[in-house]
């Protein structure tokens, strides 16, 4: 039994219902925030223009906006949850220390504590899994029904 398989058994023996409601509630504010992103991307490219990823700005736009829809879609149903959050981990530490750090902790404008916070969520579900309410466990349940 590999760590991640050990990791799932002990998330799943030790795993309250409100932590699937944080897990669906993450998912969808990464949902929203890459729709938001898709109806202004010139914002997040200029955004980017202005930080230090100014050469690669327009791309990486595009690739936040797709990983945060559907990452964020993974994320809510609980589908490769792992994977998906291990797309948005980079996009949050770019956001932390290379676009909101300007703006310091304790600004008017709230966006860098929610990254963090965000960002310290995305590593709790990173390292816990997305939990027995599930697409990832009802794959599970269905491959063990299959060879009964």
């Amino acid at each position: 039994m590999n760590l991640s398989q050990k990791l799932d058994r002990w998330a799943y023996a030790h795993h309250p219902r409100w932590i699937e409601l944080l897990r669906i509630a993450l998912g969808i504010i990464l949902f929203l925030k890459g729709f938001l992103f898709i109806q202004d991307t010139e914002s997040l490219v200029e955004l980017l223009r202005n930080s230090r990823f100014e050469w690669v700005s327009f791309a990486l736009a595009h690739y936040v906006a797709f990983a945060h829809l559907v990452g964020g879609v993974m994320i809510a149903i609980g589908l490769l949850t792992r994977l998906a959050v291990a797309f948005q981990i980079p996009i949050l530490l770019g956001a932390i220390f290379f676009i909101h750090n300007k703006s310091g902790f304790l600004s008017v404008n709230p966006e860098l504590p929610f990254a963090l916070l965000v960002l310290v969520m995305l590593i709790f579900f990173f390292i816990y899994g997305s939990g027995p309410d599930s697409a990832d466990q009802a794959l599970i349940n269905e491959r063990k029904e299959e060879k009964g």
